[in-house]
């Protein structure tokens, strides 16, 4: 799930002032546009002709796709009697994902310094006394590159994880024995425990980022692991998220056997993974669902296959958007990627309406015991929505990431 995310095409006009360079289509709520390019779509046929084009609306056939497969996966969920044992031990399956995996799974998550800027900020010299904490951290895939860039003598990492062969991969990582400026420390923790981490003390931690971590817990576990970030954090920080998003393709890959609630699956490896909804992470950490400045983009950024990067799930880089009819054809032609395409219009943008079951019954009625909202105010939260093609197979894959912002109140 890491690798240098492929950048949106710039505008060519030297006159206009110049929209910071990010890797997806999520944009600060109080902007008044996205941060998009010029690149667009104008004929169907052009859409192998470039790595990337900007403002293209999802695929027309998208709706068909999603009921085909959800239909499959309910038809056939995990029995109720197994659903305790993938429960039960999270932190061992991970364990064991890193045994097999070790630290050569993932890549380095260099693009975070772009969706996320006050990452850098924090390691720039003058930045001052700042402590980040990733949490969920696996093999250090985002802490180090932000270690190895570092140029702030005050800079303190955390890196917390509840698989400890995760954290024995980071603490005998180079960089970790020997940090070239300011100071790292790992440990095993579990975010939804009931304690702190260990050297950790309430209110003292300015940055947490969450990549692909809240949708490895159970969804009776979200209020827990939002109340401890919470009090980890200092007055006005920020909590970073990145995760999976409604009806990306990993989600619709799932065969029988996998589903062990709504939008709640097992992998083959046997961890958990949740897709969430935008107004889901907005009741999570505000009380309140997403604004409509949130939903306003609904546009698909479309990127070439070997330039995009891979999740937890990078076996999905290979796997087409387009389910096998049976035929053993699972890769689309051109003709049905310009057909797929061909719903370009002026209100591509506007917000689909909800599907019902969109929100989870645990978030539309909060158990007053779980905190007073609203415990954090929204910076930044949207949809990043990718078609990535593979233009030498003419293959095409439907991602949907959450990305957001949170500050403290």
């Amino acid at each position: 799930m890491s690798s240098d995310e492929h950048p949106p095409a710039e505008g060519s006009t030297a006159s206009k002032p110049r929209i910071p360079k990010t890797a997806s289509s999520v944009h600060d709520v109080t902007a008044d546009k996205p941060p998009f390019g010029s690149r667009f779509l104008t004929d169907e046929a052009d859409v192998w002709s470039q790595n990337a084009w900007d403002h293209v609306p999802p695929p027309t056939d998208q709706d068909e796709i999603i009921s085909v497969a959800l239909n499959k996966q309910k038809s056939a969920p995990v029995p109720e009697e197994e659903k305790q044992k993938y429960n039960e031990k999270p932190a061992k399956h991970w364990d064991n994902f890193y045994k097999a995996n070790a630290s050569n799974f993932f890549r380095n998550r260099k693009w975070l310094h772009l969706e996320f800027p006050e990452l850098k900020a924090a390691a720039e010299p003058d930045a001052g006394p700042m402590v980040i904490a990733e949490i969920g951290c696996g093999a250090g895939n985002a802490v180090f590159p932000l270690l190895e860039a570092n140029k702030n003598p005050h800079l303190h990492l955390k890196a917390y994880d509840y698989s400890s062969h995760a954290v024995k991969l980071v603490q005998n990582n180079p960089l970790y024995l020997a940090p070239p400026l300011g100071t790292i420390e790992s440990a095993v923790w579990d975010l939804t425990s009931s304690e702190l981490p260990p050297g950790l003390e309430p209110g003292s931690v300015d940055i947490i980022t969450l990549v692909f971590v809240l949708s490895a817990l159970h969804p009776k576990e979200w209020a827990n692991a939002v109340s401890n970030i919470h009090k980890l954090l200092k007055p006005g920080g920020l909590v970073l998220i990145r995760d999976y998003g409604r009806y990306d393709l990993t989600q619709l890959r799932f065969k029988g056997g996998r589903l062990l609630d709504d939008n709640f699956y097992i992998r083959g490896d046997k961890t958990r993974v949740y897709f969430f909804e935008l107004d889901e992470l907005a009741l999570l950490f505000t009380g309140s669902p997403a604004s409509a400045a949130s939903k306003a983009n609904n546009t698909v950024h479309i990127v070439e296959e070997n330039e995009e990067p891979s999740d937890s799930d990078p076996s999905a880089r290979a796997t087409p958007l387009t389910p096998s009819d049976g035929s053993g054809r699972t890769t689309p032609t051109l003709a049905e990627v310009e057909k797929s395409l061909s719903s370009l219009s002026a209100n591509a943008s506007e917000h689909a309406p909800q599907k019902a079951g969109a929100i989870h019954p645990i978030l539309e009625n909060p158990s007053p015991a779980e905190g007073s909202h609203p415990l954090f105010s929204t910076v930044q939260l949207g949809v990043d929505r990718r078609l990535i093609v593979n233009r030498k197979r003419q293959l095409k894959m439907y991602r949907v990431w959450m990305q957001g912002k949170f500050r403290k109140l």
